[in-house]
């Protein structure tokens, strides 16, 4: 067995292996239809819908885009990297100094 996740990773990952779930119950995809589309097996598409931590991120990639392109969702993963901006903008603020002295 794996590193053991924090709870409110693991949390995160129950929520969107039901949201991805959802996604393709609303799509009218069967199980199979899905997994071969990713080209992964049924158990596979199984552990992604329940969230299981043990499931490589590019499983998770092939699912959404055989759920009809909803792998472009992945580029919104920090995209709004709130405080990384801030960070970086604080190291950008360079000092004020005093004006040069002409001779």
């Amino acid at each position: 067995m794996g590193k053991k996740l924090l709870p409110n990773i693991e949390e995160k990952l129950k929520i969107m292996g039901k949201q991805i779930k959802m996604a393709r119950l609303r799509r009218r995809l069967p199980i199979g239809l899905v997994a071969e589309r990713a080209g992964i097996s049924r158990a596979s598409i199984y552990s992604v819908e329940s969230g299981s931590p043990s499931v490589a991120m590019g499983i998770y990639a092939s699912v959404l885009m055989a759920l009809n392109g909803l792998d472009d969702d992945l580029l919104l993963i920090a995209k709004d990297d709130e405080l990384g901006r801030k960070l970086q903008d604080l190291s950008l603020i360079t000092p004020k100094r005093a004006p040069r002295q002409r001779k």
